[in-house]
């Protein structure tokens, strides 16, 4: 059997594009969707030459038979406790009941091991599925790639387009890592054709800081943005914990507007050092100031 790599979350924004940068490489891919899962989003899978395995995860038998034959599981599942912990720990053994020899998590964020529990609250989530993989025998590696460029576009207090501000908390010269979706992508499809990764792999594809997001900004032609500061990670850190309070309902959605305070001071509290940009040399990064031209 020619092995293949088995993409979990096929059709979702990082994905679709896991999927296209491994196609590109000339893989072999084999999509695992929900049986729920929209007809379209099937047939453009299907038309891109993807082979589509439509299955229950609670299926243990038929999850495993669709994970057998691959050299590597890559899960770009989204979700909160019930997807992130048990939906990837189904996905998991049914893997390791496979023999399939490696699994990414469906980590793609800042560094959650440098930050310490219960500052946010999606990275618990991911250290709590860490434990159960790092115990399995398959080999593991997960790709921290900061926050999503793409969010500098969600008129952040970070890139506030209608106050034309750069809003920061604590240190105007932190370097926040960002790394493109299509970046991320590109990187996790060299990563699961690579025999032998590391257990981490640490990418950006820029790392401004506030004070260079304002000049980046100008020469992207966004306009002149002021410089503002915000607080200390002290004070962002009591702002989550009163937002939070107030919205309890919050526990029950993937980005509460608490949980995006989360994600702000996880920008402003870990860094992605050393990269490992330079792991795949046939790679190239998108900078900063293309992707905020765009």
């Amino acid at each position: 059997m020619i092995p293949f790599i088995l993409v979990a979350g096929a059709t979702g924004e990082l994905g679709s594009r896991l999927v296209a940068a491994l196609l590109q490489r000339h893989a072999s891919v084999r999509a695992l969707v929900r049986p729920e899962t929209n007809q379209a989003k099937v047939d453009q899978l299907t038309q891109r030459g993807v082979e589509v395995q439509r299955v229950d995860f609670t299926d243990h038998a038929a999850l495993t038979r669709t994970c057998e034959g691959a050299s590597c599981v890559i899960s770009a599942l989204a979700g909160l406790r019930e997807v992130v912990v048990e939906t990837q720990r189904q996905l998991l053994a049914a893997a390791v009941a496979a023999g399939v020899p490696r699994f990414i998590p469906s980590d793609f964020s800042s560094d959650y091991t440098q930050q310490a529990p219960g500052l946010n609250r999606n990275f618990d989530l991911r250290r709590e599925f860490q434990a159960h993989l790092d115990q399995a025998p398959i080999a593991a590696t997960s790709i921290l790639n900061g926050a999503f460029a793409e969010v500098l576009r969600y008129n952040l207090p970070l890139l506030d387009f209608k106050q034309q501000q750069v809003g920061y908390w604590e240190d105007a010269d932190w370097p926040i890592d960002f790394t493109t979706m299509n970046d991320t992508a590109a990187y996790t499809a060299a990563a699961a054709l690579d025999p032998a990764p590391p257990r981490f792999l640490r990418i950006a594809s820029f790392q401004p800081s506030p004070r260079q997001l304002v000049q980046l900004a100008a020469q992207a032609g966004r306009g002149q943005f002021a410089l503002v500061r915000l607080g200390s990670r002290v004070d962002l850190t009591e702002q989550v914990r009163q937002a939070r309070a107030a919205n309890p309902a919050g526990e029950h959605q993937l980005y509460a507007d608490w949980q995006q305070l989360q994600y702000l001071l996880s920008m402003f509290s870990v860094q992605n050092n050393p990269l490992d940009n330079s792991r795949y040399p046939d790679l190239t990064w998108t900078d900063a100031t293309t992707f905020l031209t765009a």
